[in-house]
């Protein structure tokens, strides 16, 4: 049997259902943020940037239609140029997911946007994870990464929690037909179990600290109050 690249994964009936989720959060995250420059890293085949009205938006990749043929972890960009930068499953399939956050920061503008996606381990679809016999196919050959965990690195860049959401709470079956009927869980999966949902979504703002020069304090110490001149002697002859 071949092995399913993310491309092909994605077109198949498991993958259309997160690419659905996915579209339904990032047209709703992305169409009101505004700037000059918006880049989506990977996945060039979908255009998760289609609601944000920047000038210029485009994709950036190692695959050949990305308008921008790069590794995500040295990316060919000046620092502190993108207004916006969307990930959708790329850091859970890479080797250095710390050094492509450490990228993401170092080309946004001071107060730009984050939009981070992937897969949850601790989800139905992270229990297959570890448990399909094909560890080799896409999403499965991937390391998922924990939503707790994600944060804390995001916090070590100085990125500030906005928001995010989880979705895809039915288990991954492949047919169709059999995960619509546990169609029940996505419905009642933001409610009973809000933290077990296949597929989570964050988002964060990047700031940067500079530093804050601190003058001593001469005018308070040097301006008090008005001291009267002493008066000149006259020394008398005799």
């Amino acid at each position: 049997m071949s092995i399913l690249t993310a491309q092909q994964w994605f077109a198949t009936p498991l993958g259309q259902y997160v690419v659905e989720h996915e579209f339904q959060y990032f047209d709703s995250a992305v169409a009101n943020i505004f700037g000059y420059h918006a880049m989506q890293m990977g996945m060039p085949h979908y255009d998760f940037l289609r609601t944000n009205r920047m000038p210029l938006r485009f994709t950036v990749g190692a695959e050949c239609n990305n308008a921008l043929r790069a590794t995500c972890d040295h990316l060919p960009i000046a620092g502190d140029t993108i207004d916006l930068v969307i990930v959708p499953h790329v850091l859970e399939f890479n080797e250095n997911p710390h050094q492509i956050l450490r990228e993401i920061y170092r080309v946004l503008i001071p107060e730009g946007h984050v939009v981070i996606s992937g897969f949850n381990p601790f989800s139905l679809w992270g229990v297959h994870h570890y448990f399909v016999s094909n560890r080799e196919e896409f999403p499965w050959n991937g390391n998922f990464i924990a939503l707790p965990r994600l944060k804390d690195w995001l916090k070590l860049f100085n990125f500030e929690m906005k928001g995010g959401k989880l979705c895809c709470y039915t288990p991954p079956f492949k047919q169709d037909n059999v995960r619509q009927r546990f169609r029940f869980m996505e419905d009642a999966g933001d409610r009973w179990w809000p933290i077990s949902g296949g597929v989570y979504f964050l988002h964060a703002v990047k700031h940067k600290y500079g530093m804050r020069v601190i003058k001593p304090g001469w005018k308070t110490s040097l301006v008090g109050k008005k001291k009267i001149a002493a008066a000149t002697q006259r020394i008398k002859h005799k």
